[in-house]
């Protein structure tokens, strides 16, 4: 029986690799809010240290100036250091997109490879299907010249077990592998008929009874 994506014609999607690309997303999500932060830091810092300067001219006090560039030089080092870390952000968020960009690209090839084999399949079942038919309509064929009840002996066997009919060999059944009784053993290569092995209840047949005629 063919799948629900068999039959619509769709490769399945991989689970692992989407989950894999969304994890990255998710990390260069990440690292472009903190980005975003850290440039909204620098800025309102650098609008705070313009007007820091702007009034460092209107100190009148030597104690007053000398506190107020300590200040602006504490801002612009940190300036410097947030500066510093936006740069290292900004490559790993570059680092970050190809990464994605690989995995997208990896992705794509293997799903374009799933879609080739699901083709190939899709070919092979219709190859099937259509043997399956050629093999029905010659069965129906066959099955004319069959006794009945022997037919349909083997159509219930055959919805439990397959094969349905096996030989016996040397007194064992060649589907279980089991030793069926003599006397049973002993009827069917005389007889030439079938019964059922009393193991798997299978229709079982001697082969040595098959084989004796073409020796003598």
């Amino acid at each position: 029986m063919t799948s629900r994506s068999q039959r619509s014609g769709r490769p399945r999607t991989s689970t692992p690799g989407r989950s894999r690309i969304s994890r990255r997303s998710s990390r260069v999500l990440d690292i472009e809010r903190q980005k975003a932060a850290l440039e909204q830091n620098i800025t309102d810092e650098k609008d705070k240290v313009k007007k820091w300067e702007a009034r460092l001219a209107e100190q009148r006090s030597t104690r007053e100036y000398s506190a107020l560039a300590r200040e602006i030089d504490i801002a612009k080092k940190a300036n410097l250091t947030m500066a510093e870390q936006l740069v290292e952000l900004t490559k790993s968020l570059g680092a970050a997109r190809e990464a994605i960009k690989g995995k997208e690209l990896e992705f794509a090839a293997k799903q374009g490879q799933l879609a080739g084999k699901m083709g190939e399949i899709r070919q092979k079942l219709g190859s099937a299907e259509g043997q399956v038919k050629e093999l029905e309509g010659r069965r129906s064929s066959v099955a004319a010249h069959v006794d009945a009840t022997l037919l349909r002996r083997y159509d219930s066997v055959k919805k439990k077990k397959l094969p349905a009919l096996v030989g016996v060999v040397a007194g064992t059944c060649m589907g279980c592998n089991m030793n069926v009784p003599p006397q049973l053993y002993n009827q069917l290569r005389t007889g030439l008929g079938t019964d059922v092995c009393p193991s798997c209840h299978r229709i079982i047949y001697a082969i040595e009874a098959l084989e004796t005629p073409a020796a003598s």
